[in-house]
């Protein structure tokens, strides 16, 4: 008896060769799984959980001490609203962030530019720039609060005889906070826009050039609107890490003088560990906080999404 072979037709893959792709398919599923897996076990347990607690936390009668005692809602939320440093706390945010956020953004892209522009010294700026960068807040903080002290102080002797405080005064306190975040972070800054100017290409400004087109509306017409998705990065983490500020006002005014550098964070710390010891109001502080935030980055995305279609 003669065996007859069935014809498999070019390009069609058979059952051998079908189960090999599939099990290729699933490794590779498999694969990304893991990769995938220490993330999402981080975003859990610092993130969802917390947020979840949180949540609970603004929803009920939470004192420091005590635990849970059941459902507190509305008046969690009123008496966070109502709070007598509510409204100053937030005042206060909002016009530390707008001025630091407008120096920040400025000033990392003056930097940039210097470096970029650079040939010789590029090296040296880009690392000079970047090492305050290195330290933490708090380290800055507490070198700062060094550096202003009136007694301990370097300059001490010299603004005693000026009479200027550092941190005597409501603006002082203020713009010597602004100098320490400046300081800090403009590196930081200066690098991301010096990543987006690099990924300009050179063909523009070329083109640019050719046009007659003189050195501002070059920046104007080219630089800043190929800059556009760094300006919105850089803008997005100044906004949202300037009205979280906790270290630098805590350890350098600790809401003084008079209670005119209280930030809404640092209500929220008082509230909760500081003044009534009430972890609901405080929660539920933070869960308006938060709402902010995601007001605020949404409507700053959406702008910039805007003036690109534009």
């Amino acid at each position: 008896m003669t065996a007859t072979l069935t014809p498999v037709a070019p390009g069609r893959p058979t059952d051998a060769g079908r189960s090999r792709g599939s099990g290729r398919r699933r490794r590779s599923a498999l694969t990304g799984w893991l990769y995938a897996t220490p993330t999402a076990v981080f975003v859990l347990l610092l993130f969802v959980l917390p947020l979840l607690l949180v949540l609970q936390m603004s929803a009920s009668d939470w004192p420091l001490l005590g635990g849970n005692r059941g459902l507190n809602l509305p008046a969690n939320y009123t008496d966070a609203v109502s709070n007598r440093f509510f409204a100053d706390s937030v005042a206060f945010t909002v016009k530390y962030t707008v001025l630091t956020t407008v120096i920040l953004l400025a000033l990392s892209l003056g930097l940039a530019m210097l470096v970029q522009e650079s040939s010789r010294w590029k090296g040296l700026l880009r690392t000079a720039f970047l090492i305050p960068s290195a330290l933490g807040l708090a380290s800055a903080s507490l070198l700062f609060y060094v550096l202003y002290s009136p007694i301990a102080g370097p300059f001490a002797e010299l603004m005693a005889s000026w009479g200027f405080t550092f941190l005597g005064t409501p603006d002082g306190a203020l713009w010597s906070t602004i100098f320490l975040i400046v300081w800090r972070y403009a590196g930081f800054y200066m690098l991301l826009m010096l990543v987006g100017l690099q990924g300009i290409p050179e063909d523009v400004y070329e083109a640019a050039r050719i046009d007659g087109a003189s050195r501002w509306q070059t920046f104007t017409g080219v630089t800043l609107p190929l800059l556009r998705p760094t300006l919105a990065l850089t803008t997005v983490l100044c906004v949202t890490g300037s009205l979280l500020a906790f270290e630098q006002f805590y350890i350098l005014t600790k809401g003084g003088p008079d209670n005119s550098t209280i930030t809404i964070v640092q209500l929220i710390y008082s509230v909760a560990f500081q003044g009534p010891n009430d972890l609901g109001v405080a929660g539920a502080l933070s869960v308006i906080v938060l709402l902010a935030l995601v007001v605020i980055n949404i409507a700053q995305i959406r702008a910039f999404n805007r003036k690109a279609e534009d």
